[in-house]
């Protein structure tokens, strides 16, 4: 099939993005004043947004090799108050 004779793909239109959701969340779940939220860049909120509910900071949970080796970096030191200490 010659170039000429390709269809092409037609570009996708994005969602609109949801303003009430987004002025709910950013004015009323984060507390901003509406002068920082109006302020704000979209790439500044959706950062806020993750930070606040932890989405897309970690892409895999933590498996059980990488805690043993933070465990092993930073042990547990034992306090006036450790249980074990008075068995």
């Amino acid at each position: 099939m010659s170039a000429a004779g390709r269809r092409r793909a037609e570009p996708s239109t994005p969602a609109p993005l949801p303003w009430d959701a987004v002025m709910a969340f950013g004015l009323g779940v984060l507390r901003l004043a509406p002068a920082e939220f109006w302020a704000m860049t979209p790439r500044e909120l959706a950062a806020a947004i993750e930070g606040h509910t932890g989405r897309g900071l970690r892409s895999t949970p933590l498996g059980r090799e990488r805690l043993a080796q933070l465990m092993a970096a930073f042990p547990d030191e034992a306090g006036p108050h450790d249980l074990a200490k008075e068995r």
